[in-house]
């Protein structure tokens, strides 16, 4: 069987979910299902009205590409003012709305989805965003300079998990905008979405060993329902986009994973490889014994686990 081959492109990325979908789905499964269904209609043509293309969904979460920034921000904008249209006559406990976070950066492409750095900014930025807002990076801001119609909002670096470097946020402030504090930080984040500080030895925390504990009692799962729940809890997580990636092959009835593998490979190896857990490389080699990053996980053990047992044996 031939594989397909990986492509390297520069892209605009808008990555969406539902802010309080698994509130939503508690309340009224049925009605909710049934919401996000019309509403990913509307949003659909949207990102199509604006030349993008839907990449992966999974969920409540929506990851699409765009050859333009200005037209990722300007549709990121549109989808938000439609959802706003849509709830204006729903009670505040069952409004629908989106957080959206835009980048531009490198992405590999593989089998129509993407995959990189590029993607998780995307993601985290969509992770600090308010319910019914956008956050944006400084390279997409940069390059909407004297060319859109809206304000941005500077909040400054912000650390977040698993990105080597901080990432300058941007808040962009729209018509029909949701009357809430705009303002990163200005309501206390979820503990999966809180920002940690990076440092040359990150501190291992309590969350991410639990994700890793769930995402090991799951990984060799066939049904679509636990990669759900794994993105309901962990919308932003370590192994999202490979909890996305197995979501896709289950869909399209790819149960043995055979012309997936090196997709689920790759998405897996990205989720564990800036980490400074050892943890996260033995789940790996344990995983892929024979895999393609073998060597590299092993080697980043090598760095890992002295470090670790010095600190273990210092009084």
């Amino acid at each position: 069987m031939t594989k397909s081959p990986i492509e390297r492109k520069l892209a605009a990325i808008l990555s969406a979910d539902v802010a309080g979908y698994s509130r939503l789905m508690g309340v009224d499964e049925t009605g909710t299902l049934a919401s996000l269904s019309s509403h990913r209609e509307v949003i659909d043509e949207l990102i199509r009205q604006r030349n993008g293309r839907i990449a992966s969904t999974a969920g409540d979460s929506i990851l699409a590409e765009f050859p333009s920034v200005i037209e990722a921000v300007q549709c990121g904008v549109e989808i938000q003012q439609a959802m706003m249209a849509r709830n204006a006559e729903l009670p505040e406990d069952r409004k629908m709305l989106l957080r959206i976070g835009i980048n531009v950066g490198d992405v590999m492409v593989k089998d129509e989805d993407i995959f990189g750095d590029g993607v998780n900014v995307a993601a985290r930025l969509q992770g600090l965003a308010i319910p019914g807002g956008i956050c944006i990076s400084r390279a997409v801001r940069d390059q909407l300079r004297d060319k859109s119609p809206f304000v941005f909002e500077d909040q400054g670096e912000q650390a977040v998990k698993n990105i080597a470097r901080p990432v300058r946020v941007f808040t962009v402030r729209f018509e029909g905008q949701p009357k809430v504090a705009t303002s990163i930080g200005a309501e206390p984040l979820s503990s999966e979405m809180e920002p940690t500080v990076d440092s040359d030895e990150e501190t291992v925390t309590k969350a991410d060993r639990a994700e890793l504990a769930f995402w090991d009692s799951i990984t060799d799962s066939e049904a679509a329902s636990d990669y759900s729940a794994y993105l309901e809890r962990h919308p932003t997580g370590n192994f999202s986009a490979l909890a996305r990636a197995r979501l896709t092959a289950l869909a399209t009835g790819d149960t043995s994973g055979d012309g997936d593998d090196v997709k689920l490979e790759i998405t897996y190896w990205e989720s564990v490889g800036e980490s400074n857990d050892p943890a996260m490389f033995r789940s790996y080699i344990e995983k892929y014994p024979n895999g393609h990053f073998r060597e590299l996980a092993e080697t980043r053990l090598r760095q890992l686990e002295p470090k670790k047992k010095s600190d273990a044996q210092t009084p």
